[in-house]
């Protein structure tokens, strides 16, 4: 593996978004950029520091009931929680505090939610948290199984996003194309990458990733 290149933030000098260029796989897709944000996830000062930039882009106005932390964002959501609720955001719960959840999944791959936390989900606000949103698979899913559990979408948020809205929520950003413009994401079927007899160098999920 080459070494990390970085993306410093523009205000914060604890977020940083870490990168290698190469040919990846992922459970969706090919990519030429493999996005490790496991000191983002995992280390504390750089996840709250990640949290708390997140919450800035949402108002005292918004209603947010829990946050549903995607691929190992729940640290990142304990301290986005933290900074959005000294920032008056409102909690219809009677506890007047955010439930910080993730997701199980079933044999098909599908996410679902227990008897005992189901209630985090069902008729309330929920914000989604993921760590990078490319072809937006994971993201639908999320969606989805919060609105068969009878939530509501109180937004989507991510370190890295290839989009800015995904079923017309709009996905709120720390960095995005604008930082790497040239970030492609190819289907396993075309990719150029293979084509051209460019060997992979890894394969990834949310927990990392494994060298070839």
């Amino acid at each position: 593996m080459q070494d990390y290149k970085k993306i410093d933030h523009k205000r914060n000098k604890d977020v940083v978004l870490r990168y290698i260029p190469g040919h990846f796989i992922t459970p969706h897709s090919h990519v030429n950029y493999y996005m490790d944000l496991t000191d983002m996830k995992s280390r504390q000062r750089e996840a709250r520091a990640t949290g708390e930039e997140l919450a800035e882009m949402y108002l005292s106005s918004d209603v947010i009931d829990t946050i549903l932390c995607l691929n190992g964002m729940e640290v990142v959501g304990s301290y986005l929680a933290n900074k959005l609720t000294k920032a008056g955001i409102i909690s219809a719960n009677a506890h007047q505090t955010i439930y910080i959840t993730s997701p199980e999944y079933n044999t098909s791959g599908q996410m679902m939610f227990r008897e005992n936390t189901v209630h985090m989900i069902k008729n309330k606000k929920v914000l989604i948290l993921i760590d990078t949103a490319t072809t937006g698979d994971t993201l639908k899913s999320a969606i989805g199984s919060v609105n068969f559990y009878n939530g509501s979408i109180a937004g989507i948020s991510a370190i890295y996003s290839v989009g800015e809205k995904i079923d017309g929520i709009p996905i709120r950003a720390l960095y995005s194309n604008r930082d790497l413009p040239d970030y492609a994401s190819y289907k396993a079927d075309s990719c150029p990458l293979c084509k051209n007899g460019v060997p992979v160098d890894a394969i990834c999920n949310g927990f990392g990733y494994s060298t070839l």
